[in-house]
């Protein structure tokens, strides 16, 4: 597969089957996680991998998400200085955050893993349960496992509608 098939291939599921994600997958997972590129190769973030169900079951109710229960692994990723802005004015954590969950993603696609972005969720509780530093911020969550059956496809705007040369248009 290459990152063109896994890109067109990657959905977001939903419905996870009951099969743990192997220690070895996970563990090439979070190498891309660390592959992944930042500004000023900074790496201002740390992701907290939740396999406990007991734990998954009070993240979704923490996101008002029953579902996020059902995955085999959450990844939640936090930022270690939300603060941080870029030189253009535009804070860097959910940049740099949501470059390292689709690398994650991306990868998933390769090890027959299915994915889900979270971005519903009580932020305070979160952290609470994930005992990060208040100084952090979660940027996103990552649902992760074996999809219990394959999403249907998505339907994406035409290009004409996204794409503009030279200047906006």
């Amino acid at each position: 597969m290459n990152v063109y098939e896994a890109i067109e291939a990657r959905r977001s599921v939903r419905r996870f089957a009951d099969r743990p994600v192997e220690d070895d997958k996970l563990q090439r997972l979070l190498r891309a996680a660390q592959e992944a590129p930042s500004g000023r190769n900074l790496q201002e973030w740390k992701l907290v991998v939740v396999r406990d169900a007991g734990a998954r079951t009070a993240l979704a109710q923490a996101c008002e998400q029953p579902f996020v229960a059902a995955a085999p692994a959450v990844l939640a990723l936090v930022a270690t200085h939300p603060d941080r802005l870029m030189h253009c004015g535009v804070p860097a954590a959910p940049v740099d955050g949501a470059i390292v969950l689709d690398h994650v993603s991306l990868a998933a696609v390769q090890e027959g893993l299915g994915t889900c972005w979270i971005g519903h969720f009580d932020q305070d509780a979160c952290r609470k349960l994930l005992k990060a530093p208040a100084s952090g911020r979660i940027i996103e969550m990552m649902l992760l496992g074996y999809a219990a059956e394959p999403p249907a496809p998505r339907k994406r705007k035409d290009l004409k509608h996204l794409v503009c040369y030279e200047t906006y248009a």
